[in-house]
């Protein structure tokens, strides 16, 4: 059990105590304290939020399903307020699960769902992997980027470059480009307002922190082809969302769909990476309807029957 601490921040207790609704705490993970709120009570849902994200991310989320559930957000490591370690070996595919389990620690929390968007989809993917007896369900949205077969190098170069602009435009500099790449244009053209709320939460994050995740998370963490064994054994009910529109995550989501034994696949259209916030009401729904599922024991193993080899069924 990790211990709940508030050491050493300024006063966030008085910050946020007039907002209704939030508890905000700072929870003990794995060398660095990390930023939680919740909101609601009942069956957990743990949040995990995107690179170009924060806790704040989740609060379409927040608002609609701690109407049922307890729901908890947290800040990645790196993210402030939760603490931004300056050892790049502080940041990893596998800290960020550690991270995540140490949150449903310091809360109390034995199982939860768990939902994550693109590299929180990641970390989602791999508590899957690592702690499945921890996971009621697993929600993996808009996760895919640096999968697809003989792109690796490419999204590897990518992200190191990102995390290059970081340091040497700084956040608030970069975070109005980052915002318009090719699967976050969708969400500029539906919602002006909403996108220029993402890139203003953007241009809030650590320099550092960002160009520490980028080349210690994003750029390292392995392909989803490389763990098709470990996937192919890993059961655990899973929902992958995917935009249409967000093409370098659709390929991976399929092979999900068919490597993982109990997968449902809902493709959003006309729709970027940022799922949760350019399609809120859908997202939203496609959730409560798979949470619901999962707790009524209905959503199964892919029915053997359903064989990826065959077209129709004849009397051979």
């Amino acid at each position: 059990m990790y211990a709940i601490s508030v050491s050493g921040y300024i006063d966030i207790s008085r910050h946020f105590t007039l907002i209704e609704g939030r508890k905000p705490m700072m929870v003990a993970g794995n060398g660095a304290n990390l930023y939680v709120e919740e909101a609601g009570s009942g069956i957990p849902i743990l949040f995990i939020h995107e690179f170009g994200g924060n806790y704040n991310s989740w609060e379409p989320q927040m608002r609609y399903f701690s109407r049922r559930y307890r729901c908890v957000t947290y800040a990645a490591r790196g993210y402030p307020p939760s603490d931004i370690p300056t050892d790049p070996q502080a940041y990893s595919q596998d800290m960020a699960v550690a991270d995540a389990v140490a949150v449903m620690d310091g809360l109390g929390l034995e199982r939860a769902h768990v939902v994550g968007l693109s590299m929180g989809g990641f970390t989602t993917v791999h508590m899957g992997l690592k702690v499945p007896e921890r996971c009621l369900s697993l929600t993996i949205a808009g996760a895919g980027y640096g999968c697809e077969p003989g792109r690796e190098a490419y999204f590897r170069d990518v992200s190191l470059k990102v995390a290059d602009n970081f340091e040497q435009m700084g956040a608030g500099a970069f975070a109005p480009i980052y915002g318009q790449g090719a699967s976050r244009v969708q969400f500029q053209n539906k919602d002006p307002r909403g996108w220029n709320d993402f890139v203003t939460r953007l241009a809030t994050h650590s320099t550092l922190g960002a160009a520490l995740t980028m080349r210690g998370v994003q750029a390292r963490r392995p392909s989803f082809h490389e763990l098709e064994h470990e996937l192919s054994c890993m059961d655990v009910p899973s929902l992958i969302m995917n935009g249409d529109e967000d093409d370098h995550c659709l390929l991976p989501g399929l092979f999900l769909k068919r490597v993982l034994p109990a997968a449902g696949l809902a493709v959003l259209p006309k729709t970027g990476h940022t799922l949760n916030l350019e399609e809120p009401d859908l997202f939203n729904t496609l959730l409560a309807e798979f949470l619901a599922q999962v707790e009524a024991g209905q959503w199964t193993k892919r029915d053997p029957r359903a064989r990826p080899d065959q077209v129709m069924k004849t009397l051979d």
